[in-house]
């Protein structure tokens, strides 16, 4: 998928939507955040007001044309200068973290509608991109919450986002998870992250170590990409919902 001039996304088929429950081996107990981690707070604390300044220009705020009404977020759209002009004016790393997308939107219906699932749990969303599935587990009542992606840019998403959904700010963390201790978490959520050959087998090692060694639950949400639904993670997954819909990103 290209977002418009220049932008070069990954490619996706806006209407199949498949949330993935991957069979925990054992049960595990809520564990309090690893004290190694720098977890940022406010969003005083990641690159500073010149960043939040122009995200908020050159965003969009919007619920509407996505599974989730109830969550307000910053994304580009038609209607965002940088939606329509050439790829290398914008200043960041690729913002990817600007579209909502479709693994994701489904993980977060599923949470905000099946709140159980994670009230008074521990919560890791991998690459957590605008924070979206971390405000709905927020919202559904989830007792400790870190949002991981790689890029500090949608950190500083993310804590926007928690502020127009009146929610504190949520911890972040800013660095690749996957090269660090294996930490204990009750449920790890991950949508749209099997785009890539190399990537997917990397997260299939990381995912199985933590269910072996935490008992750790994990649901995945993909639209049916060639790399996840080729993968054999598929060996290991029970599907739990499935939507068909035609939706747009934003």
């Amino acid at each position: 998928m290209a977002l418009r001039r220049g932008w070069m996304l990954f490619p996706l088929p806006f209407c199949s939507f498949v949330c993935i429950f991957l069979k925990t081996l054992r049960s595990s107990s809520y564990a309090s955040f690893p004290r190694r981690y720098s977890l940022y707070q406010t969003s005083r604390n990641i690159l500073g007001p010149e960043v939040q300044t122009f995200l908020e220009e050159n965003t969009e705020v919007t619920n509407s044309g996505n599974l989730t009404p109830e969550i307000q977020l910053r994304l580009l759209t038609p209607r965002c200068r940088f939606w329509w002009e050439r790829a290398d004016l914008w200043p960041y790393s690729d913002p990817y973290w600007a579209i909502y997308w479709p693994g994701g939107q489904a993980l977060s219906r599923y949470l905000l509608d099946n709140p159980d699932i994670v009230r008074g749990r521990s919560l890791l969303d991998l690459g957590s991109g605008c924070g979206a599935t971390a405000i709905a587990a927020k919202m559904s009542g989830a007792l400790r919450i870190l949002a991981n992606d790689v890029d500090p840019i949608a950190g500083v998403a993310t804590l926007l986002n928690c502020k127009l959904n009146k929610l504190d700010p949520l911890p972040i963390l800013t660095e690749n998870i996957l090269d660090s201790e294996l930490d204990k978490w009750e449920l790890i959520v991950l949508g749209d992250m099997f785009y890539d050959e190399d990537l997917s087998d990397r997260l299939l090692q990381w995912l199985r170590k933590s269910i072996w060694t935490h008992g750790t639950k994990v649901l995945i949400g993909d639209p049916g990409r060639p790399q996840f639904c080729g993968h054999n993670i598929q060996n290991h997954l029970q599907k739990i919902i499935k939507r068909t819909t035609r939706l747009h990103p934003a």
